[in-house]
């Protein structure tokens, strides 16, 4: 199939995490070219920018009305991504690939999704794994007790006095690097309970490789920490570093993330500047 002159894509965002998404029902890339696109498309002020991309395309799976090819900024494949989760079931809906309440495929398996009133959208991740409570890692010659549950993807967790004060770019990197968590590294979150029900959140992730505005499994994987530690009950809000609030609760041993998925615009690019082939 020749490459198109121009595609049309969608600029979407949760909780200021911002994504690229592509129908890829009518556009046709194939999955060897995809973390290219990602590659060229992601970097800020070269392109369009964003922290991830995605391809929406149909499925054969009968429980699923679709799946996605998830790239992290730097071309890794990414398992899970909780905001763009929500992103990509609003997208769903108006592209007409499936209804408000649906399930579509992902590397980490089905995700179940409700798109609301208000591009509100709430969606139940795959149930957490690996819990291991209290660590004790070196981290940058430092003694840091670490948390760690898998949402989906890997996540470390560290309980702050002052989330505010951390340096996130450098202890998110070096945990991130921990050769505890090696070879697949994991995303690092830092986490201050401010009451029974609320948590502030800052995120170091991997593959974008940096402190992002906000990470929805690194939420997940915050509340299901804090909850195992007694910090917090089974529901929380959870405000990110954006500013924005997610709510996150535990219901018989899933997890539920629910806010905003906003579309911030349509715009079309042509895959020649960039090198692009489908």
């Amino acid at each position: 199939m020749d490459t198109p002159s121009t595609v049309r894509f969608h600029k979407m965002h949760g909780c200021g995490n911002d994504f690229i998404f592509f129908d890829n029902s009518t556009l046709g890339v194939r999955p060897e070219c995809m973390a290219d696109w990602a590659r060229a498309l992601c970097p800020r002020a070269f392109a369009v920018g964003a922290d991830g991309l995605i391809f929406l395309e149909p499925t054969p799976e009968a429980e699923t009305a679709y799946r996605w090819h998830f790239f992290n900024a730097d071309g890794s494949r990414a398992e899970m991504c909780g905001n763009a989760s929500r992103c990509a079931a609003r997208l769903a809906v108006e592209l007409g690939l499936a209804g408000p309440e649906h399930s579509f495929g992902t590397d980490a398996g089905p995700i179940q999704a409700r798109v609301l009133e208000g591009g509100v959208a709430k969606v139940q991740l795959t149930p957490p794994e690996g819990l291991a409570l209290g660590e004790e890692l070196t981290v940058d010659g430092t003694l840091m007790t670490v948390h760690f549950v898998n949402t989906g993807v890997p996540h470390a967790v560290v309980v702050c006095e002052d989330v505010a004060a951390v340096d996130v770019a450098a202890k998110g990197a070096a945990i991130r690097y921990h050769e505890h968590f090696a070879p697949a590294g994991t995303n690092a979150n830092f986490i201050q309970a401010t009451a029974r029900d609320a948590l502030l959140l800052r995120t170091y992730e991997r593959g974008v490789e940096g402190e992002t505005y906000a990470c929805g499994t690194g939420a997940a994987a915050s509340l299901v920490v804090a909850n195992a530690l007694g910090l917090v009950g089974s529901s929380a809000r959870v405000t990110t570093s954006g500013g924005e609030v997610l709510t996150v609760s535990l219901e018989n041993g899933s997890v539920f993330l629910q806010g905003m998925a906003v579309k911030v615009y349509e715009g079309t690019l042509e895959p020649a500047m960039f090198g692009l082939s489908i």
